[in-house]
């Protein structure tokens, strides 16, 4: 693999234009599978029911998402745009009734992490800085690198709202507000793959960037900068269903060493 050569497995694409990579035909094992845009196969007319039941979560409460105050300051996750790598922020925080609530004036909201493959009721809970929503909240089963569902908003209970959407898709993408839908992308088999044409599924997830900026979104595309706030191996800070990971000392983040 890796060059085309005899002996290598023939897995490459044919461009006749090297400026547009137009692909002419498509090999898989030396076999042709694809040409001028049309594919030579036939897809499966079923699909194994165990790809499809992939999202199996606890009950969750408000409980689950609570973020108990250990004083004014706490860590923040600042998105960068356009990169995959985030900001380690420690910011003065807004606090109830000893919790920690999102700060929409200041663009901090919640961010939550639930383990969905084992129905564990792991929730990791943090901050994140950046994405813009003025209210209601994004949610999504495609997270880096384990693909539990992570959930981005401006209040508890669309957030939770967020969540089961993604439950009773049985995966996918989904923009919440005022306990509503306001756009889903299905992605039925492990949560991460649609059954639907491709021309459909950038459609529908086209929309839902667009339902996401009419609730203040400001990223270009912020179910691609959610999607990697779970990826623990890449700095500053992310945060997974076992908690915030402090990406550049390689261990989850030490809250003893908060300055008071």
């Amino acid at each position: 693999m890796g060059a085309i050569a005899p002996g290598y497995r023939a897995d490459l694409i044919v461009t006749d234009d090297l400026q547009r990579l137009n692909v002419a035909q498509v090999y898989v094992n030396g076999e042709l599978v694809a040409e001028d845009g049309a594919a030579l196969f036939s897809a499966p007319s079923e699909i194994d029911p165990l790809l499809t039941r992939s999202v199996n979560l606890p009950r969750l409460d408000r409980d689950s998402l609570a973020l108990p105050a250990a004083g004014a300051r706490y860590p923040v996750i600042e998105i960068v745009p356009g990169q995959i790598f985030t900001n380690k922020r420690i910011e003065e925080v807004r606090v109830e009734g000893g919790f920690i609530m999102p700060d929409i004036g200041r663009d901090i909201l919640k961010l939550a992490v639930v383990e969905r493959h084992h129905a564990s009721g792991r929730v990791g809970v943090g901050l994140v800085k950046g994405f813009g929503l003025k209210r209601g909240a994004l949610a999504s089963s495609y997270a880096h690198d384990s693909h539990n569902v992570i959930v981005a908003g401006a209040n508890d209970d669309d957030m939770l709202e967020a969540v089961r959407r993604v439950e009773s898709m049985q995966g996918g993408l989904t923009v919440i507000d005022n306990g509503r839908s306001l756009a889903d992308v299905p992605l039925p088999i492990l949560g991460l793959m649609s059954v639907d044409p491709a021309e459909m599924v950038a459609a529908a997830l086209a929309s839902a960037n667009a339902a996401a900026t009419s609730l203040g979104a400001v990223l270009d595309d912020p179910f691609a900068a959610l999607s990697f706030l779970a990826l623990p191996v890449i700095p500053s800070l992310k945060l997974t269903d076992r908690g915030l990971v402090d990406v550049d000392k390689g261990a989850f983040f030490d809250f003893d060493a908060l300055p008071s």
